[in-house]
């Protein structure tokens, strides 16, 4: 039995069902409107660097020809690949949503972080080649909110621990266990904005907060719990890690509610104490959960921005400072868009490295244990 081919017409293989003159017609259709896109990128990226006097006053029709070249190239693979073609559509907007909404903007983004862009200034973007990155390079609040990123990352270490064990409590056959799985999901259910309007803007004020009148009354002369350095920045830890953990919590749930419970009572008969049994089974059972749990915990935490912004806008003098919360600074208070951009495209090329390392440690840690 043969398997169907492609027919050859000449030297352009044609999907069987297409005629040749259909075929070429869509390899057409594709081609030109690639090229059209192609050319208008290259005007338009020309003109705006000054290197020529013609193009668009915007970027807009820059969009249009991106529309118009997702259209055409919808319609040519359905004429040349057919049957193909139409499953191939199916696909395509994904994709294409993709490159307009993630890849064009980082690409785009490039462009902007060599430029020297202030909105304050009446000069405009003008081209400054690697001044943005020396700048950068040399700057200690941008060094000093990398610096507090370890620490906060760092925290997730003790965030998975205690949600482990909240997870290990409401796993257990307890009185009210769904009250108190409803109870510590309730963080979760608040926005981070709300939690720092909440607790760090209410709570904890200095003055009046019932927090830090409490700590008077038991003695604390200064509770400056978001002036003081190291305990703003643990306070900010101890906010965020109330919001997450329940995230955590709930996921490390799923898994332990997921293991067989004929392996921990077989444990109980061979005399395997509580804690021997988590040691030797559980926790070895629940590696896969606990390594997806983390890794999502700390994509979460190299974002970390709103209750910075809105509890201490980085204070006192940085040392809360993330490099979200750094980068929300540049442009909203300094108007600095070259610089900024500058700051989130390296940034984003440090979590890239960050998170693929952390992927192959723990695809590494997961192979030794299995």
């Amino acid at each position: 039995m043969t398997s169907a081919s492609p027919a050859v017409s000449g030297h352009v293989a044609v999907t069987p069902g297409v005629s040749p003159e259909r075929h070429r017609l869509g390899s057409l259709l594709i081609r030109a409107s690639t090229i059209l896109l192609g050319l208008v990128i290259v005007v338009q990226s020309l003109y705006a660097l000054g290197y020529i006097s013609f193009g668009f006053s915007n970027w807009q029709p820059v969009l249009v020809a991106y529309v118009l070249w997702s259209v055409a190239l919808c319609w040519g693979l359905v004429l040349r690949d057919g049957e193909a073609g139409w499953r191939a559509i199916f696909v395509l907007p994904a994709v294409l949503f993709t490159v307009a909404l993630v890849i064009f903007p980082t690409v785009f983004g490039l462009f902007i972080a060599f430029s020297d862009w202030n909105l304050q200034s009446a000069n405009g973007r003008q081209f400054n080649g690697l001044a943005n990155l020396r700048q950068l390079w040399a700057d200690p609040y941008f060094w000093n909110a990398l610096g507090n990123m370890v620490f906060y990352v760092a925290t997730v270490v003790v965030q998975y621990a205690i949600a482990f064990g909240l997870a290990l409590l409401l796993n257990a056959d307890i009185k009210a266990q769904k009250f108190f799985r409803v109870s510590f999901l309730l963080p979760f259910m608040l926005s981070p904005v709300a939690v720092s309007w909440m607790i760090g803007k209410s709570m904890l004020e200095y003055r009046f907060g019932p927090v830090t009148n409490l700590l008077r009354w038991f003695g604390w002369e200064n509770p400056s719990l978001l002036t003081t350095p190291w305990l703003a920045k643990t306070t900010i830890a101890l906010m965020d890690a109330w919001v997450w953990i329940p995230f955590m919590m709930i996921m490390i749930l799923a898994g332990l509610q997921a293991l067989s419970k004929e392996v921990q009572e077989a444990a109980k008969v061979d005399g395997a104490t509580g804690w021997q049994g988590f040691w030797q089974i559980t926790f070895p059972l629940m590696l896969p959960v606990s390594m997806t749990t983390i890794v999502l915990r700390v994509i979460f935490q190299l974002k970390l921005a709103d209750i910075v912004i809105n509890t201490t806008s980085g204070g006192p003098g940085g040392a809360t400072d993330t490099i979200s919360s750094f980068i929300f600074r540049e442009y909203k208070d300094r108007s600095n868009v070259g610089y900024g951009t500058m700051i989130a495209e390296i940034y984003l090329i440090l979590i890239i490295i960050f998170i693929a390392l952390l992927l192959w440690a723990t695809n590494r840690f997961m192979q030794r244990h299995a």
